[in-house]
């Protein structure tokens, strides 16, 4: 049923996931669907047509192309994954027999918030960060709004606001978080960002038309400058966010990058891609609109390529994004250059995730190929391969870790307890960390639905395990793990534009 046959009968720390069932106040059970902003209730439908999904690109005749594809994703991270399978990576020590172990505590907790019903629990996406403390904000937004705003402009104010939430939504950091102004509440971390992007976005901060607050453009981006959205997130000294200029930036390129009427329109929205995705040729008039996930890929690809770091790995003039090279790949030479390099695109893939339900739910847009889309290769998903003992980092990383996160603990401001090695984003302990969660992510569905006897239509997809499992099973280990800090096992140094 899964990856590894050899399973010991000795199960994950059962104190630490008793604990995690006990104590977790962060992570708690994700709401149900909700009602679309037309009223109706959002259900998926059973089966789609048969729809052709283009063809990736020929990395023989356009690698950079093809390493900023979404099928590059899975393709080359396997190679990585491989090595873990033999126990042969560079960095990290695998233990098989943890593997079942592993499976059994993500099914834990899905079973704890979701069962008997597993059909309720809604793909990985940042709405559920929306309504955090189960309040709907995204229902009543919308009933802001008014009754001439029809479904179609709805819904691209929904991706206005998800689109701009999900490239703010980097670690934060453990000092920062955020006082609701309409609850009073507070919030950190994922929720934090989500609440005071939402607010924010109700304010106009992204917005440049006094009379339309609730939409985001480049002329609104490219007059926000950084000291309003520090007030807008609230940072201080006293309440400082990590990575915090890297956002800032992102945001000001954001606004450059939306001056493309071909897929935002003349007035440089995200929502207008709407528009271009249901009259792009590859789309299905069926039913429904149905749309590639390829194509949507495209358009965030393409369209969004300007916001990334001009440091980022290049190839033929061409920045690649969220790619970076490992010393568990093909070396170069013999190799081609390309073959070394591993991607991930994990804020595109996070930002795929999380468009598609405001689609769905607004205007019923239905989308092929959700399967080329990976499990997130990041520190919560990752984290939890360590902290169960899947994964565990060599001697002599570890060393340089410690090393690299007591130096670091010098910086006024730096975490200086609970400590755990400390590596850069592009480090190759990080590259490869995250290169085996990808392929881990994809066994361990096998093997939850096994144990949790699904079969059929009724398996989990690897949004929803990664919604009511591996990400939220990492975050709850990490609590309780590292209660005064709840950081991941191992840290990494973020820019705020890579998690």
């Amino acid at each position: 049923m899964g990856l590894f046959k050899n399973k010991s009968s000795k199960s994950v720390n059962s104190d630490i996931a008793a604990k995690s069932n006990r104590t977790s106040n962060s992570s708690l059970k994700s709401p149900g669907l909700n009602k679309a902003a037309n009223g109706s209730s959002f259900t998926s439908l059973p089966s789609l047509p048969d729809t052709t999904l283009p063809a990736p690109p020929d990395p023989a005749l356009d690698p950079a192309a093809y390493l900023r594809s979404i099928n590059s994703v899975r393709d080359r991270t396997k190679l990585v994954y491989q090595r873990a399978k033999r126990n042969q990576l560079a960095h990290f020590d695998v233990d098989s027999s943890k593997f079942r172990d592993t499976a059994d505590y993500v099914v834990s907790i899905i079973k704890r918030d979701y069962a008997p019903d597993y059909t309720q629990i809604p793909a990985h996406g940042r709405w559920q960060h929306f309504e955090a403390g189960g309040r709907p904000r995204i229902d009543q937004l919308v009933l802001t709004w008014p009754s001439t705003v029809d479904k179609q402009e709805r819904t691209r104010r929904l991706l206005d606001l998800f689109l701009v939430s999900v490239l703010l939504d980097a670690g934060a950091g453990q000092r920062w978080s955020y006082k609701s102004k309409e609850s009073g509440k507070v919030y950190r971390r994922s929720e934090g960002l989500a609440v005071a992007s939402i607010e924010m976005f109700k304010q106009g901060f992204f917005s440049s038309d006094a009379s339309n607050p609730s939409q985001v453009d480049a002329v609104g981006l490219k007059r926000l400058d950084p000291e309003q959205l520090a007030r807008g997130l609230q940072i201080s000294e006293s309440n400082p966010m990590a990575g915090f200029e890297g956002r800032a930036g992102l945001l000001s390129r954001l606004g450059d990058a939306l001056r493309n009427p071909k897929y935002f329109g003349n007035a440089g929205r995200p929502g207008h891609m709407l528009d271009y995705l249901i009259s792009h040729p590859s789309t299905v008039a069926s039913a429904v609109p149905i749309v590639t996930v390829p194509t949507l890929w495209s358009v965030l690809v393409d369209g969004l390529g300007k916001v990334w770091p001009s440091t980022r790995t290049a190839m033929d003039g061409v920045s690649l994004g969220d790619a970076w090279p490992c010393s568990s790949m093909p070396p170069s030479p013999p190799s081609m250059p390309w073959e070394n390099i591993v991607p991930f695109h994990k804020l595109t893939q996070w930002l795929c995730y999380s468009l598609m339900t405001p689609m769905t739910k607004g205007m019923n847009v239905q989308f092929a190929g959700t399967e080329l889309l990976t499990g997130l290769p990041e520190y919560r998903n990752g984290g939890l391969l360590v902290d169960t003992g899947l994964l565990t980092l060599k001697d002599d990383d570890m060393k340089r870790g410690i090393k690299a996160y007591k130096d670091n603990a010098t910086v006024r401001g730096q975490p200086n307890m609970e400590v755990v090695p400390l590596f850069a984003t592009d480090d190759d302990v990080i590259v490869e960390w995250r290169a085996v969660t990808v392929g881990f992510l994809d066994d361990l569905l096998v093997e939850v639905n096994g144990i949790l006897g699904l079969s059929g239509g009724d398996k989990l997809s690897l949004a929803q395990m990664l919604e009511a499992g591996s990400w939220k099973g990492g975050r709850e280990l990490a609590e309780v793990s590292r209660p005064n800090t709840k950081e991941p096992p191992i840290m990494i140094v973020s820019d705020g534009t890579v998690f």
